[in-house]
C-alpha cells in the first residue's frame, strides 16, 4: 500500500498544509498593519496617550506575525520547485515575475521600513516614524496585489499563449494581471483581513473588560473594532455577492459545486443546508428556498444556472468540501453583521462597554476572520479542480516527477516542525496578549522634538488623564 501513495494527492496535501498555516499571517498583518498606522495617527492627532500605548502592544504582535508569515511563505515557494516543477517549467514565464514583483515591490520595502517602525522609536522624528508605519501598512497591499493577481491569473487565465513546447508565455501583462477575476478577489481578501484583525483586537478588548484591566485601552480596542464590524462586515457581503456573480459568468463549474446543484434549471432553488453526494449525483438531505439561487446569481428569479451534470465527471470538483466550506463562510459573515449590529444598539444605549454577554460573545468571535478566510480559500482552490491553472493546466499534469514516500516523509517532516516553530511564536503571542499594554510611558523624542512615548511608562490607567 505504501509503494501505491498517490503522489498528486499528497502534493496537495502538503500544499494545503503550508496555504493553510500561511495565510493566516497575511490575513492578519494587512488588517493590523493598517490598524497600527491609524492608532499612530490618532495619537499624533489627539495627544491621547492610550493610542500609543496600544500601538506599543500591538507592534510587537504584528513583528512576530510578520516574521512567521515571511518563514512560511518561503517554504511555499520551495514547493514549486519540490513538488509542482512542471507547474513552474510550464507557468514560470508569467507567474515567475508577478510574484518577483511582490518581492521587490512590497516585501523589500516593508522589510526595510519595519526596521524603522519597530526599533526608530525616538530615535527618528514622531513624522518619519508614523511614516514608516504607513509605508509597512501600504507594502503589506502591495503584497496581496500582486499574490492574488498571481493567483487570480490560475483561476481565470488570459493574456497569453501556449507555445508549441507547452510553455505559457505572455501575450499582454495588463490582461494578465488585471484577469476578470482579479478586482473582486482583492476588495474581498482585503476586506476579510481588516475584519479579522478588528474581531482579534474586539475579542481580546473584551477579554480585558471582562477582568476589569486596561480599562481605557480595551474600551479602544472594543470600540474601534466594533466601527469595522457595524461598517465594513455588510460591505463584505456586497463584495462577496460581487465575486459570486463574476465567478458564475467565469467559473460556473465552482458556482455549481457551491450551491449543490446537480441539475441544470431555471428558477433554481437555493440549498441553504444538504449533504452532497457526488457518487449519486445529489444533494441528500437539503434545505432548499425556491428560486434564491437563480435570483442571487443572475439576478432574475427565473434565470438559468447550470448544474454539475452539465460537465464530465472528471471536470467536477470535490462538490462536498465546496459547499460545506462555503456555508462555513457565509455562516460567520453573518454572525459578524450581527454582531456590528448588536454593538450598535448597545452603543446607542450606553452599554457596550459593560454588557458582559456581549463581551464574552466577542472572545469567542476572535478566531471567526481566521476561519472565514481558511474556507473562503478552500473553496477557492478546491472549487478550481480539477485545473491548477482553469481549463489550461490540470494538477495531474503539474506535479514534479516524484514518488509519494517522500512526500509523506517530508509532510510529517513539515507537520513536527510547524508544530514547533509556529507553535514557540504563538505561545510568545499569547505571553504577550496576557501581558497586555504596559501602564507608563515616559514622553520625549529625539532632536529635542517631543515624540511617540516610549513602552516604559504612561499615565496611571484609573486616572485616566490624557498625557
Amino acid at each position: 500500500m505504501i509503494e501505491n501513495l498517490d503522489p498528486v494527492l499528497l502534493s496537495r496535501i502538503q500544499f494545503a498544509f503550508t496555504l493553510s498555516f500561511h495565510i493566516f499571517f497575511p490575513a492578519f498583518t494587512i488588517g493590523l498593519a493598517s490598524w497600527l498606522a491609524v492608532l499612530e495617527w490618532r495619537w499624533l492627532k489627539t495627544g491621547n496617550a492610550v493610542y500609543a500605548v496600544i500601538y506599543h502592544m500591538w507592534v510587537k504582535i504584528f513583528a512576530v506575525t510578520f516574521g512567521m508569515g515571511v518563514v512560511s511563505g518561503v517554504v511555499m515557494s520551495f514547493l514549486f520547485g519540490t513538488n509542482w516543477s512542471v507547474f513552474s517549467d510550464k507557468a514560470g514565464n508569467i507567474l515567475g515575475p508577478l510574484l518577483g514583483y511582490e518581492v521587490l515591490s512590497a516585501f523589500f520595502l516593508e522589510a526595510s521600513f519595519l526596521g524603522v517602525m519597530l526599533f526608530g522609536w525616538n530615535r527618528v522624528g514622531r513624522r518619519l516614524h508614523f511614516a514608516a508605519t504607513v509605508i509597512v501598512a501600504m507594502g503589506t497591499l502591495i503584497s496581496a496585489f500582486w499574490i492574488l493577481s498571481a493567483n487570480s491569473f490560475m483561476q481565470t487565465p488570459q493574456g497569453f499563449r501556449i507555445a508549441e513546447n507547452g510553455l505559457l508565455y505572455p501575450v499582454n501583462w495588463l490582461q494578465i494581471v488585471f484577469s476578470p477575476s482579479f478586482p473582486y478577489r482583492f476588495i474581498h481578501m482585503v476586506t476579510a483581513a481588516y475584519l479579522t484583525t478588528a474581531f482579534v483586537a474586539g475579542g481580546i478588548g473584551s477579554f480585558y473588560l471582562r477582568g476589569s484591566r486596561h480599562i481605557k485601552e480595551a474600551r479602544v480596542m472594543l470600540g474601534m473594532a466594533m466601527i469595522m464590524a457595524v461598517f465594513v462586515a455588510p460591505m463584505q457581503l456586497l463584495f462577496g455577492d460581487m465575486h459570486g456573480r463574476n465567478t458564475f459568468i467565469h467559473q460556473p463549474t465552482k458556482v455549481a459545486a457551491i450551491e449543490g446543484l446537480w441539475e441544470t434549471q431555471r428558477g433554481a432553488p437555493l440549498n441553504l443546508f444538504g449533504w452532497p453526494d457526488q457518487e449519486a449525483e445529489t444533494t441528500k438531505y437539503a434545505v432548499e428556498i425556491p428560486e434564491l439561487s437563480s435570483l442571487i446569481l443572475t439576478h432574475e428569479l427565473n434565470g438559468e444556472v447550470k448544474g454539475l451534470k452539465a460537465w464530465p465527471k472528471d471536470e467536477r470538483p470535490p462538490v462536498l468540501l465546496v459547499f460545506l466550506s462555503f456555508r462555513i463562510m457565509v455562516g460567520i459573515g453573518i454572525l459578524m453583521i450581527s454582531t456590528g449590529v448588536s454593538a450598535l444598539v448597545l452603543y446607542l444605549r450606553k452599554r457596550l462597554f459593560d454588557a458582559k454577554w456581549f463581551h464574552y460573545w466577542c472572545m469567542a468571535m476572535t478566531p471567526a476572520g481566521f476561519a472565514a478566510v481558511l474556507a473562503g480559500w478552500f473553496v477557492t482552490e478546491t472549487g478550481r479542480q480539477p485545473y491548477i491553472i482553469q481549463g489550461v493546466m490540470r494538477t495531474s499534469e503539474a506535479v514534479s516527477p516524484v514518488q509519494g514516500i517522500p512526500i509523506a516523509i517530508s509532510i510529517s517532516a513539515f507537520v513536527l516542525t510547524y508544530a514547533a516553530v509556529f507553535g514557540a511564536g504563538s505561545y510568545y503571542i499569547m505571553k504577550l496578549i496576557g501581558k497586555g499594554p504596559e501602564t507608563e510611558a515616559h514622553i520625549y523624542g529625539s532632536h529635542g522634538v517631543k515624540g511617540p512615548p516610549l513602552i516604559t511608562d504612561l499615565v496611571s490607567e484609573e486616572e485616566g488623564r490624557h498625557v
